[in-house]
């Protein structure tokens, strides 16, 4: 039997297809620090939660295809608290932000065309494209800048004829990087020159920190018929299992299009429909406390690897992130290597290594992702066996 060559080409989730050497791991009494997935620990809030205890329909029906008009509503006037004005048919509710990124990329872009991605970058970028034969072209941000983006010049040479969008995360996955106001104007401007989409997924949008501003591309005036913002509930209300994500665009002929993907996949689950319209209420005092806990874990992280002789790391401003340099020849085989053989005390540690947020060969081999999710004294143990491990593991390169 043939398989096609769309799903023969996309790639392994470079985070999950680690998760068997963990379960080896835990089989074999160890406990494992998941260091490698963004999955917060903070609590969902208990609204979400009641709305749906106290749903007493006798019908679970259908919604509808472009989302139930409530929770549309309720996200207008989350958008307003950032300078941001959409109306009814300008947000349509998708399966997560993941349906929101592949019904972008297949609305803007046929097959054999290109996004241009600054890398290393959100891994399924590259497999919802490859998936509908569209090709990740990649902008590379080094570690030594903070991965923020180089020179208008350089982005500027990595355009073509089919060059179709830009897509990037911002605050971004998993460099924690956070654009300037300049760098995203930058972008919008190559927009206009270049008739260009901007598939914005700002998912992360509240995890900002050290007192930074954060400028949205739907706050770009001259490019708002570009820009398609891809959001979600997931990280900002820790709310990863209720798949509820978003498409908001000005773009009205371009909004009539996706709903087109929307009614052939029917409707979002309406019960999880119905505890994001309560999530969208919850108050501004849960994203302070929330991001001082998300500040206070990453000065844990990026402290303890400034202690590790051999790593380069400069300090993330913005999601639960951090992309690091690591002194190993190969990040991934340094992660097999803790989960099998490795431990202190019978815990060790799991990473994302980050080869696969690259699309250019070769790059990230010794680089890892670190998400910052978990608690504390859960942090600070795990840190200090990150650091033994690289001190015992027979491969470093210092």
């Amino acid at each position: 039997m043939n398989f096609s060559k769309r799903i023969t080409s996309m790639q392994e989730s470079p985070i999950r297809k680690l998760v068997p050497y963990a379960q080896g791991a835990k089989a074999q009494g160890k406990k494992v620090y998941h260091l490698n997935i963004g999955q917060p620990d903070i609590e969902t809030p208990d609204s979400f939660m009641e709305s749906i205890r106290s749903f007493d329909e006798k019908v679970l029906a259908y919604s509808l295809s472009q989302g139930m008009p409530e929770l549309i509503d309720a996200m207008i006037n989350y958008y307003k608290k950032y300078d941001m004005d959409f109306e009814q048919d300008d947000i349509l509710i998708t399966n997560g932000g993941s349906e929101a990124l592949l019904f972008s990329i297949i609305a803007v872009a046929d097959a054999e065309d290109e996004i241009l991605v600054p890398e290393p970058f959100y891994t399924n970028y590259n497999g919802f494209s490859s998936a509908v034969d569209v090709k990740v072209a990649s902008i590379t941000c080094k570690a030594e800048d903070g991965f923020h983006l180089p020179d208008k010049k350089t982005i500027e040479e990595a355009i073509n004829p089919k060059t179709k969008a830009f897509v990037l995360s911002n605050p971004g996955n998993p460099t924690g990087v956070v654009y300037t106001a300049e760098e995203v104007q930058m972008l919008a401007d190559l927009a206009r020159e270049y008739n260009l989409f901007i598939i914005a997924d700002e998912v992360y949008r509240e995890f900002v920190y050290d007192g930074l501003g954060y400028t949205s591309f739907g706050n770009i005036k001259e490019v708002e018929d570009r820009v398609i913002i891809v959001d979600s509930v997931s990280k900002r209300y820790s709310a990863c299992g209720a798949r509820i994500g978003s498409i908001a665009s000005k773009n009205k002929e371009l909004m009539k299009q996706i709903l087109k993907l929307c009614q052939g996949r029917l409707c979002v689950p309406t019960l999880e429909q119905i505890g994001a319209i309560e999530l969208y209420k919850t108050p501004e005092d849960y994203f302070e406390s929330v991001n001082k806990e998300y500040e206070k874990r990453r000065n844990i992280v990026y402290e303890s690897l400034n202690d590790i002789p051999g790593v380069l790391c400069k300090k993330p401003t913005g999601a639960f992130y951090v992309n690091a340099k690591l002194p190993v020849d190969d990040a991934e085989k340094f992660t097999i290597w803790m989960l099998k053989e490795f431990d202190v005390d019978g815990e060790t540690v799991m990473l994302a290594p980050s080869e696969g947020f690259y699309a250019t060969k070769g790059l990230g081999k010794d680089e890892a992702r670190i998400a910052y999710v978990l608690n504390e004294n859960d942090l600070k143990k795990a840190m200090n066996i990150l650091k033994k491990a690289i001190e015992n593991y027979p491969n470093r390169t210092i």
